[in-house]
This record gives C-alpha cells, sequence and structure tokens, in this order.
C-alpha cells in the first residue's frame, strides 16, 4: 500500500472517529447504528466496516481518543505547579472541568452506573477511566514522598489511599458534572487541603 492510500486511509478513520463522536454526544451511545455513521459519513454502510468491525471498535476509539485528551489537559496543568498541594488540586480541577467539557460522554461512559451492571461499551471505559486517574495521582504523590513534601508510605497503602482518594473524588465528579453544581472550585480546594493535611510530615 502506498504512502498517499495509508494518509487517505487515516484520514478517513478520523472522519468516522469525529462524526461517530457527535452522533454518540447527541444521540446516545445505544441509539446511534452502524448505518447512521455511514450516513453521516457519506459511506456505504458495507464501506464502513472496512475501517471498523462494529459499533462497539468505533465506541473504543472515540473514547481513546477522550481519554488521552483529558489525560493531556490533567498531565499540562499538573506540570505547571511547584508544591504537592497544588498539583494535587490542579489534577482534582482538571479531571471535573475536563469532564464537564465531554458531559455528554461522561453521561454514557462513567456517569450513570446507579445499576452497577458491567455493559460491554461502558463497564471497560470506566476501567480505563480509573486506570489514567490511578497512573496519574500515583506519580504526582510519588515525586511528593521523593522530594519530602509528603511522609513515606508503603506502595501497597499509597495504591489504597490513591482508591479511597479517586472514590471521593468519583463523588465530587458526579455532583459537578452530572447535577451541574456550581460550587467546583471551592469544594476541590477543600479535598485537595484534606488529602495534603493527612499526608504531610
Amino acid at each position: 500500500m502506498s504512502s498517499t492510500s495509508i494518509i487517505k486511509e487515516d484520514i478517513i478513520k478520523e472522519q468516522i472517529l469525529r462524526t461517530s463522536q457527535k452522533l454518540f454526544q447527541r444521540d446516545g451511545l445505544h441509539e446511534v447504528t452502524m448505518e447512521d455513521v455511514a450516513n453521516a459519513v457519506g459511506k456505504a454502510k458495507s464501506s464502513l466496516y472496512y475501517y471498523y468491525k462494529s459499533k462497539e471498535e468505533i465506541w473504543n476509539a472515540v473514547m481513546d481518543i477522550e481519554i488521552a485528551e483529558i489525560h493531556a489537559d490533567i498531565a499540562k496543568s499538573v506540570g505547571k505547579e511547584t508544591t504537592i498541594e497544588q498539583k494535587i488540586y490542579a489534577f482534582c480541577l482538571t479531571m471535573v472541568k475536563s469532564l464537564r467539557k465531554k458531559r455528554a460522554l461522561y453521561h454514557i461512559a462513567y456517569g450513570n452506573n446507579e445499576s452497577g451492571r458491567k455493559d460491554k461499551y461502558t463497564y471497560p471505559i470506566r476501567r480505563r477511566f480509573v486506570k489514567v486517574e490511578s497512573v496519574l495521582l500515583n506519580e504526582i504523590l510519588t515525586v511528593g514522598i521523593s522530594n519530602g513534601e509528603l511522609r513515606k508510605i508503603e506502595k501497597k497503602d499509597q495504591d489504597v489511599l490513591v482508591f479511597v482518594l479517586l472514590s471521593g473524588l468519583k463523588g465530587l465528579e458526579k455532583e459537578m458534572v452530572i447535577e451541574n453544581d456550581q460550587n467546583l472550585e471551592p469544594a476541590i480546594k477543600t479535598l485537595s487541603h484534606i488529602i495534603i493535611n493527612g499526608l504531610k510530615n
């Protein structure tokens, strides 16, 4: 395959994903069909399967983009700060703000888990969100411990701490994103302060 053909295929795949993203946001995950995507892109349904085998594959690719964008936003915000308390505040604040910007997909992938149902579309995405959050928060805590801002803790205890902190953040995310609560910055600042006070030397 020539480089021109590869570039053309990449452009078409990107078009499919961006179009699908808009459809998922507008109509909801389960309402969108492969035929809807094909019509919106302007291609025959059969040709769509050349690029993606199923709606599930498209959905996962769309959410990979969403997660990568959120990850990049958080890493950039955290990187600008100097103290660990500032970094944790930036982590929490940017996480919630990023999810607010992507509210429709947040509702689909992460917001409506009251039943605990392990849906084949949404459950893996929730797990990937948690993994990204855990890695970033672990990195922040590790830096704080290594530079002496935070007391030393065992790795297994740090993992438990990250789980507990992210569970608390999930409650805030639900209020701030789904319920559209406006008291975002004071709530995040309080959470960050509580976290740091419990971990200082």
